[in-house]
């Protein structure tokens, strides 16, 4: 029997599937699907199925030193024991094994740990290993038929990476959270890349807090030939003899708006026409992928987690990528071949065909490993994948479309026109041939009419402005912008940059988007520059990326890079340990500052954003225990403090973070005060006058009224609660209009909900939850039923593991985060409060 070994189950599907000709059979091992046809088997990992730790006794944090933890033995243990026992129990079966991994230096790492315990089985057994840039036909059938051997050498870079983060991560962690006292599920997390990247941002919000804007005028008039009108800006010529439009002083500023006013006429004293051609857009990497994605509306995770998706089933290419240059065995006709006909993309595809000659465009970065992200030729229909998997898959395909497209031509028409010396410019523009724009409607192609004019020609002049404007501070980075500047900076890899933003999400350190550091995040950073300022340097980072490219090479070996790394170590500590009681006052500062609402209305303390030992979140007073003060905050999301406040409180607004279903919560003591019964709807069907209940309970007489909760959801409730607990849910955000409707069934008002444009017509409370209720039940999964999961969720939960809501609420966040493309930790987390 052949073994097969893939990074994912997904994965072990489709390879199954292509090399059975869709004749396999399946079945479970230890909980872990197994693929069978003609004497093979194919199994899928869940990434890494082994995990690098320290032994038990560094286990815990108060018995040992984080300092110990540098020069402590690094062990590996199985993280997936089902999997790795299943693995076991195949390998004593198997005649030959193949390894099938993504090929990276992650999939090779990943493909060593497996070969690992193959080999602890079997120390004879034939193992070879075949690489593949896309799930497709052609390129599995043909790496299996040319098998290639495991580079060790690639292997041990991920494996030096793996304890190099381990002890860096650890150390730094403990030393910094038991310096605050801040354990349990608060610890405060430092990592050897996550930190130079919080620098980053933590940089860029330091130079938006210093700036000191400056005040400029800018005029602008409009210019009429005949019917035609047109705008102009005024400018000068500034000291370097540049264009200049703003205007510094003030007094020069209305000088030249009392001039303009007064006259109804310019003259046209240069008229400039050029040509200018757009180039065609490089081939996709992984940042350009990601960047473009961004613009769509997609994070870095989540367009990463689809794209991989769409690699697993075939329709695109490896997607973690530094290529932009596509490889000399790509037919770009025959390519485009497979997408004529096609109801969305095939007039693109039939309109490139018709060029004479089909050259694409090459980006500065060629690598031998993997090709620029391209579409595979394999087309999904659209029942096949969600709205948001076609979205990124049209955005691949037409990229590719853009690469072996025509240039753009734009027409540009630039009219000077002079009042007594003062200028103004008009800047017209016009796509002569759009060319690639045509297949790749992703850039603007917004065009500026300014009419043709004559030099010496006089032109109306009219609604002459002075705008005051200030100067801007500096744009926070976006996650796009973000993962470039990490690029450029060689800070982490294509395969982690994005997976280290999420981390930081996740720890707290920022929040909005685009990120913006906590008030924590300042003070990890600061207390690292002022004491371990190599902690958060890219520089020490990049040359850890060079030692671990110089491993991958056989330049260097695993156990030099490791040794130098905890020297590194060593000299950072010896710096840190003289200054911790200095770093724990400034951290623990700094997380009240994260949590301050505002003042206790009873004691005029701080009101803090706390945690409730069952994970829930709430308001409470800094002077607990004398003040006993406190505000519920809703059962849904994570609170994020806003810089809004409240007129009447002063406290921070309240929003909360919960994926899709993020709301602004408002001033917590507001929605307190709010709270109560509103308007009466009908009897309550469990204990009022028409229940058949007993005589005791009719003579109660509960009634349904809409409710407000100080936590701010609302609902229709009965009267007599806690007596009678009976309730349905409401929307929490809208005006609820009670109309004068009848539902004929439950004799109970139809409700109107009126929030945005659309009213939305809830309808019979009590008919609109049994419809609910019935639309999860055929579901087929009591996952679904939790708010945030849906049917695609549920898939890949399921191949972690987690296929109910008992496993659900038994499984580590961090564990369930880790296996589970596009799901933090903090989403587990209220998925599990929900359950």
């Amino acid at each position: 029997m052949e073994l097969i070994i893939t990074e994912k189950d997904n994965a072990a599907r489709r390879i199954a599937d292509i090399l059975s000709g869709g004749t396999y059979d399946s079945s479970r091992e230890n909980g872990v699907n197994v693929y069978e046809w003609g004497g093979k088997r194919c199994v899928g990992l869940s990434g890494h199925v082994v995990g690098v730790d320290f032994p038990p006794e560094y286990s815990d944090w108060r018995d040992v030193e984080p300092v110990e933890l540098i020069d402590a033995s690094v062990e590996k243990t199985p993280t997936k024991e089902n999997i790795v026992a299943t693995l076991r129990l195949l390998a004593r079966r198997a005649e030959r094994v193949t390894i099938a991994t993504d090929y990276d230096r992650e999939g090779e790492l990943i493909g060593k740990e497996a070969y690992d315990i193959v080999r602890n089985v079997d120390e004879d057994v034939p193992i070879r290993r075949v690489r593949f840039s896309s799930i497709t036909e052609n390129e599995v059938q043909g790496a299996f038929d040319e098998p290639d051997d495991l580079d060790f050498d690639l292997a041990a870079a991920g494996e030096a990476r793996q304890i190099i983060d381990l002890i860096w991560g650890a150390a730094l962690t403990r030393f910094l959270s038991l310096s605050a006292g801040q354990l349990g599920e608060d610890f405060i997390s430092v990592g050897r890349v996550q930190s130079p990247t919080l620098k980053l941002i933590v940089d860029r919000e330091r130079e938006i807090e210093a700036f000191d804007p400056e005040d400029y005028w800018e005029l602008f008039a409009d210019l009429q030939k005949d019917e035609t009108s047109f705008e102009a800006q005024y400018f000068y010529r500034d000291e370097d003899d540049n264009e200049a439009e703003r205007v510094w002083e003030e007094a020069v500023a209305d000088e030249v708006y009392e001039t303009l006013a007064e006259r109804d006429a310019a003259t046209v004293v240069d008229v400039n026409r050029r040509t200018r051609t757009d180039t065609p857009p490089t081939p996709f990497n992984t940042t350009q992928f990601i960047r473009a994605a961004s613009s769509l509306g997609y994070s870095a995770k989540r367009a990463m987690s689809i794209a991989e998706d769409l690699y697993t089933a075939g329709y695109i290419t490896y997607p973690r990528t530094d290529n932009t240059v596509y490889p000399d065995d790509l037919d770009p006709e025959e390519l485009l071949d497979d997408f004529v006909g096609h109801n969305t993309l095939g007039e693109s595809a039939e309109s490139l065909l018709e060029a004479d000659e089909i050259t694409p465009t090459e980006g500065d970065e060629e690598t031998t490993d993997h090709p620029p992200i391209h579409p595979t030729g394999e087309i999904p229909s659209r029942g096949d994948i969600s709205d948001d998997e076609w979205e990124i898959f049209e955005l691949v395909v037409r990229r590719f479309f853009a690469t072996v497209a025509e240039a753009a031509v734009w027409e540009h028409l630039k009219v000077v026109a002079e009042v007594d010396n003062y200028r103004l410019k008009a800047n017209g523009k016009h796509l002569v041939e759009p060319g690639y724009h045509d297949v790749y409607p992703y850039f603007s192609t917004s065009e500026n009419y300014v009419p043709d004019v004559d030099e010496g020609e006089e032109l109306s002049l009219s609604d002459v402005e002075l705008e005051a404007k200030e100067t801007q501070p500096p744009r926070r980075y976006g996650q796009s912008r973000l993962i470039e500047t990490m690029e450029d900076l060689g800070i982490g890899t294509k395969s982690t940059r994005h997976d280290i933003l999420e981390k930081l999400y996740d720890r707290g350190y920022v929040e909005s988007d685009p990120p913006r550091p906590t008030r924590l995040a300042m003070a990890v950073v600061e207390a690292a520059e002022d004491y371990a300022d190599r902690v958060v340097s890219e520089e020490m980072t990049a040359q850890l990326e060079a030692d671990m490219d110089a491993i991958a090479s056989g330049e260097a070996t695993l156990d030099d890079v490791t040794d130098e790394s905890r020297e590194m170590l060593e000299e950072i500590f010896a710096n840190l340990a003289e200054s911790r009681d200095e770093i724990g006052d400034q951290l623990r500062k700094s997380l009240k500052d994260d949590k301050r609402l505002g003042p206790c209305p009873e004691c005029g303390e701080d009101l803090l954003v706390r945690r409730s030992r069952h994970g829930s979140y709430f308001v409470g007073c800094d002077g607990y225990p004398d003040c006993e003060f406190t505000l519920p905050l809703p059962s849904t999301g994570k609170p994020l403090i806003m810089e809004e406040t409240c007129d009447e409180h002063e406290l921070h607004h309240v929003k909360m973070l919960a994926g899709r279903q993020t709301f602004v919560h408002g001033c917590p003591l507001c929605k307190a005060e709010d709270a109560g019964e509103g308007p009466i709807i009908g009897d309550c069907p469990e204990c009022g006058e028409d229940s058949a209940t007993t005589e005791s309970s009719r003579d109660e007489g509960g009634e349904l009224a809409i409710k407000t909760l100080q936590s701010g959801s609302r609902l229709v409730g009965c009267t007599r609660y806690p007596d009678c607990e009976y309730s349905l849910p409401l929307p929490r955000r809208g005006d609820i209009e009670v109309t004068d409707e009848y539902c004929d069934e439950h004799d109970l008002p139809e409700l109107v909900v009126h929030s945005g444009d659309e009213p939305w017509e809830l309808g019979c409370p009590i008919c609109n939850y049994q419809e609910f209720q019935a639309r999860e039940s055929e579901s087929g999964s009591d996952l679904e039923a939790i708010e945030g999961i849906g049917a695609k969720t549920v898939e890949k939960l399921a191949d972690a593991g987690i296929e109910d809501l008992d496993d659900l609420t038994a499984a580590d966040p961090d564990a369930v985060a880790e296996d589970v493309d596009g799901v933090s930790a903090d989403r587990v987390r209220t998925w599990q409060a929900k359950a």
